[in-house]
């Protein structure tokens, strides 16, 4: 081992050291701090690491661990026990495994190598007499592999220092500027930001409200062959539930509690704090009002027997959006604009999800919850992986064959 030609053992025992140095720094300084590498700082080291590994490429001739780096007997080892790091502390780690020092080292060792090789195909296509028919066809994409990896891999990693991740809480008709860091060490500090956001109306759209047996004991959903539940879509409606024929005389979709001298009832009313309520009948007996509740009025069961119930659960949500307007510090206003989960709203680099809302409200929520990304080496990290896609296409495609 160690004599030359390197082999694979030495690639293998330079990740396993570089993993046992980190492993060491872990324990005697703790965790990275990425904060400390915001911006410009972030810069200033890919410039630095950039300009080493221009220095090594150029210098290769004298060391003869930069041409073995560039070699796959270092590329394989390094990419096997990246991707085993990977796994090992994205399942270890409980938040965030760039703090890891070894997984960051390992990493560092493997965007190192791509470096090297990325500049070998540089040379290789603009060097004297490379940039012809067969070289291009040739190198370009090996080029824009190795390239677009060490992109979108060093981008991610210092790019993750100025990531920033917020939480807002938005009430209706209130303009807010101030969010919640939800990222790093500074987790819970509040941030006044360049954009203000108002809550005009939050709409929830809900699936049809359903019927099901619980035991009066514990309060659990009992099993059920099926149906598993009695979905309530019409206001007369009839079928069964564990052996029980239930039919549905009247259903309001929004409706008040009105509760006379020995009888409870319901009523149209579309108001805020409205519940979901049924008047069922069990077997043949004589109906009576099963519903939700809201947070103006309460839950009302229905019982069936000593053992078990008919209860109306809460409404499961099937689609909720906020309606804003947006502000921004250079005067920039968005009037009447939609936020909808999976469907972000985009302004001054913040991406602005739906997140949540007042649950203790549900559809009458004035108070709406979103989250604020802002991640200025995203493009970067997008440029990245185009070129590998693209690399590894053009490789597909052009497959040169021995004639």
């Amino acid at each position: 081992m160690w004599t030359k030609p390197w082999k694979y053992k030495e690639g293998t025992a330079v990740c396993l050291g570089l993993g046992l140095v980190g492993t060491m720094l872990q324990y005697s300084i703790g965790p990275i701090n990425w904060d400390l590498f915001a911006a410009p700082v972030n810069v200033l080291f890919l410039a630095i690491y950039v300009a080493v590994l221009v220095a090594a490429y150029i210098l290769r001739g004298k060391l003869y661990a930069v041409r073995w780096a560039m070699t796959y007997h270092a590329a394989i080892p390094a990419i096997a026990i990246a991707g085993l790091a990977t796994v090992v502390y994205g399942i270890t780690c409980d938040r965030n495994t760039l703090s890891a020092w070894p997984f960051v080292i390992i990493y560092f060792w493997l965007t190192a190598i791509l470096g090297l090789t990325s500049l070998q195909h540089l040379h290789k296509l603009f060097g004297r007499n490379g940039w012809n028919g067969k070289t291009v066809m040739r190198e370009i994409p090996f080029l824009l592999n190795h390239l677009g990896l060490f992109i979108a891999i060093v981008c991610a990693t210092l790019g993750s220092a100025d990531m920033q991740k917020l939480k807002m809480t938005v009430q209706k008709e209130q303009p807010e500027w101030r969010a919640v860091e939800e990222t790093s060490e500074m987790e819970g500090k509040v941030v006044e930001l360049d954009v203000a956001i108002q809550l005009n109306h939050f709409a929830i759209e809900e699936y049809p409200p359903k019927l099901v047996v619980i035991s009066n004991e514990t309060g659990k959903v009992l099993p059920m062959s099926k149906p598993e539940s009695f979905v309530v879509e019409d206001s007369v409606a009839s079928g069964e539930l564990l052996g029980h024929k239930i039919r549905v005389e009247k259903m309001y979709q929004y409706c008040a509690q009105f509760i006379g001298t020995d009888t409870v009832n319901y009523v149209p009313w579309s108001y805020s704090g409205a519940t979901t309520a049924a008047l069922v009948s069990i077997d043949g007996k004589p109906a009576q009002w099963v519903s939700n509740g809201s947070y103006m009025f309460p839950y009302r069961p229905l019982r069936i027997d000593k053992e078990t119930s008919l209860v109306m659960p809460e409404c499961e949500p099937k689609r909720f959006t906020s309606n804003v307007n947006v502000y921004t510090e250079k005067g920039q206003q968005l009037k009447d604009v939609e936020i909808e989960v999976n469907k972000p709203l985009e302004v001054e680099g913040w991406k602005i999800y739906q997140l949540s809302y007042d649950e203790t409200k549900g559809r009458w929520s004035d108070v709406s919850v979103l989250e604020l990304v802002r991640d200025p080496w995203l493009p970067w990290v997008y440029i990245g992986i185009y070129m590998l896609l693209v690399g590894a296409v053009w490789m597909f495609v052009y497959s040169p064959r021995k004639s």
